[in-house]
């Protein structure tokens, strides 16, 4: 049986690696994960929650839902929570896509972006992206009668980079009224700038705005699958119509819970962050390499395209039990991105890039 168009143009994505063959000490700093790992808190709510595994879920994640409207001042009715933001990412397509609709996005967004056009036999558009940062005159440039959704990732992965509040604002405004602009703010948490918004003001003042959060960073529960989205009523009620009915196991909404309201876990994380993404920045910039700013838990550095590239320096440190983040599938096949890791990740793989380099 032939799938519908779209499908098998798909390319399947494909995570970050997590062993090295020969190597006995693996540091993976490939796929954004938090160092610190989960709240202790988290982890003993997960454990509670064996007790009842033979019970389906609460449908709508009610607490989990409630948990999150306390944290950030929202309404728990305008919020849905889903199998990883992921899932809610696919389902904005389905729900406001025909077939021939587009999709639009910028060039070196996150790859689930033209999957979940296709998946609803969408066409995907990519923006230019000069700098490494989304251009918003170039995505307004690119709207055309038949753009339903922008997707944004602000920060944006794995470039590092985000766009400002008044940025969000004059690319909402630009936007046809009924083209739904999806603001991905997976990496919202890490953000310490003054001029940067998550998306929750724009969903709360204008019409046909989403944004998505995840609790697979900083929160550290990328294995539950857990995300959420913020919308106008009318966009929640069409998501949860359409979305699994146990699409958020009894664990994972129970370790989210407790992982959302250990504000000393998540402050430590943050902390943790700040302190060395600012070193492996430095650190990265003394041997060389262009290191791009980045205001997420990762960042990316840009080798030559002859000699020393990023090809041969990913095989030197997979050889050393380095494992980084490949990006030529986004479009950057000279750069590796590096998420922040513990203490001793991150020099390990400073070292392991010193002998490289030398």
């Amino acid at each position: 049986m032939k799938p519908v168009p779209g499908i098998l143009d798909i390319s399947p994505y494909v995570g970050g690696r997590a062993t090295a063959d020969g190597v006995a000490r693996v540091y993976k700093l490939a796929s954004n994960e938090s160092p610190l790992g989960p709240s202790p808190a988290a982890v003993e709510a997960f454990k509670a929650a064996a007790a009842s595994m033979h019970i389906y879920p609460e449908g709508s994640a009610a607490e989990l839902r409630r948990a999150i409207g306390e944290t950030f001042g929202l309404n728990p009715d305008r919020i849905v929570c889903g199998n990883g933001s992921d899932e809610l990412l696919h389902l904005l397509p389905q729900i406001y896509c025909a077939p021939g609709d587009e999709v639009l996005y910028s060039a070196h967004g996150f790859l689930v972006y033209p999957i979940v056009a296709r998946a609803a036999s969408a066409v995907p558009v990519a923006a230019p992206e000069p700098e490494l940062k989304a251009d918003i005159d170039g995505l307004l440039a690119r709207v055309t009668d038949k753009t339903r959704i922008v997707f944004l990732a602000n920060p944006n992965n794995p470039t590092g980079s985000y766009n400002t509040g008044a940025e969000l604002r004059r690319l909402r405004s630009g936007l046809p009224k009924e083209c739904l602009l999806v603001i991905d703010a997976a990496y919202a948490d890490y953000v310490n700038r003054n001029d940067y918004e998550s998306g929750i003001e724009l969903v709360a003042t204008t019409a046909n705005t989403v944004m998505t959060r995840t609790f697979s960073k900083i929160y550290g529960l990328a294995a539950l699958r857990v995300g959420w989205a913020y919308g106008p009523a009318d966009v929640v009620d069409a998501m949860n119509r359409i979305r699994g009915p146990f699409n958020v196991s009894t664990a994972a909404q129970a370790a989210a819970v407790a992982a959302i309201r250990d504000s000393a876990h998540y402050e430590k994380a943050k902390a943790h962050n700040a302190q060395w993404l600012a070193w492996l920045t430095e650190k990265i910039g003394a041997l060389g390499l262009k290191v791009y700013p980045s205001v997420g838990n990762f960042l990316i550095m840009e080798f030559p395209a002859t000699g020393k590239t990023a090809k041969a320096a990913d095989a030197f440190l997979m050889k050393r039990g380095i494992i980084l983040r490949a990006v030529a599938a986004y479009g950057l096949p000279n750069c590796l991105r590096i998420s922040v890791g513990t203490e001793d990740a991150n020099k390990a793989a400073i070292a392991a890039l010193e002998e490289f380099v030398k």
